[in-house]
């Protein structure tokens, strides 16, 4: 696997897309990390990391509308990829839907949301935005 962070968001877009409930999705320190902001923010239920004698899984309970069965994320979208990085700085920092949304980043101080990042004055590559 080339891209395993679009790899990532993929399997959570396709079981956005599919209703389901739980996705599974092969772990990660880069993953474990993503998905904690996730749950920071809202955007999913819960999740768990399940040790195994390889890598790990990483389970994530989807969140959705109990009324209208909408999920909290609309949108994942890859920025930086292997054939081209997207590096920002703190005065450059990108802002999602006009502040609705965020993008996560990995920067020197570890794996962070764009406002926190514009918090500490630290740039770092711009790894996905969500909304």
């Amino acid at each position: 696997m080339t891209d395993p962070i679009a790899d990532y968001l993929t399997r959570v877009r396709n079981a956005i897309m599919a209703k389901h409930k739980v996705v599974e999705i092969p772990g990660s320190n880069l993953k474990r990390e993503m998905t904690k902001i996730l749950l920071d923010q809202g955007y999913i239920l819960n999740y768990k990391f399940v040790e195994d004698d390889k890598q790990g899984i990483i389970k994530i309970a989807l969140k959705y509308d109990p009324v209208t069965k909408v999920n909290a994320i609309k949108s994942l979208q890859r920025i930086s990829k292997p054939g081209l990085r997207r590096y920002t700085n703190s005065k450059a920092m990108p802002r999602v839907l006009n502040g609705l949304g965020i993008a996560i980043l990995s920067t020197s101080k570890g794996v962070m949301t764009n406002k926190k990042a514009k918090e500490l004055n630290v740039g770092g590559e711009v790894l996905c935005y969500i909304y």
